[in-house]
């Protein structure tokens, strides 16, 4: 039976490079940020490349649902789905995500902030999606690892990871060749070049983060749910 693994990642962290490294298995097919058509179309946003987006998936998060707890061609072992916990918008149904396995990818909030000021420059704690990560955790459970610690030590925290979800590590889940792949949602050629040029994970920066004055209140009110959840990392 196939392993339908839900991964919640805000903005800013390594959620792509984790896409890498779960597509880099034989047994596992990959899906990128399913739901994004649908925020987008719910929220009027206007992201880059959402024309092409809007086309590309679709609108209505039932939709989507149905494509991912439904049958999957193949019956690959590993059914991984990269999502973004912003994309979980309230109006979007819960009862479909029991049938998924979920797990979660958490980030410091001062470092996501410090990223996320310089390509928007107010985001709110909604945008960075600790809320609705907290929510979904609460929830369904699920293991969770910090991007800091992959960095630091993939090998033993993909090892940690691939345990607790129930499935063998794959080795080749530390490198990949560069350059895009199919799975990738339309949107990688405004945010995907870093990955597109890497092999693996990137080496571990512990130099911290510099955050805008102005916006260290956001700050404040995103790490208590990142401290809960990062109470429970691998």
């Amino acid at each position: 039976m196939t392993i339908r693994v839900a991964m919640w990642s805000g903005p800013r962290n390594i959620s792509t490079a984790m896409m890498r490294s779960f597509g880099s298995r034989a047994d596992t097919v990959v899906s990128d940020e399913p739901l994004y058509a649908h925020y987008l179309a719910a929220t009027g946003l206007d992201h880059p490349g959402r024309d092409e987006i809007l086309a590309s998936q679709p609108q209505r998060w039932e939709d989507v649902a149905d494509t991912l707890t439904g049958p999957i061609p193949g019956e690959p072992a590993v059914f991984y789905q990269k999502h973004m916990t912003h994309h979980l918008l309230p109006g979007i149904g819960r009862d479909w995500l029991g049938k998924l396995t979920h797990a979660f990818l958490i980030r410091d909030p001062s470092h996501v902030v410090a990223s996320y000021a310089k390509v928007r420059g107010e985001p709110t704690l909604e945008d960075l999606g600790y809320p609705q990560q907290a929510e979904i955790f609460r929830t369904f459970g699920g293991p969770v690892v910090d991007s800091a610690d992959v960095l630091r030590d993939p090998a033993r925290t993909l090892r940690l990871l691939c345990e607790s979800l129930g499935i063998p590590f794959d080795p080749a889940m530390l490198s990949w060749t560069p350059g895009p792949r199919p799975e990738d949602g339309v949107w990688a050629p405004h945010w995907y070049a870093s990955v597109h040029a890497s092999t693996g994970f990137a080496a571990y920066n512990p130099s911290p983060a510099e955050v805008p004055e102005r916006l260290r209140p956001l700050v404040a009110a995103a790490r208590p749910y990142y401290d809960e959840l990062a109470a429970h990392r691998l």
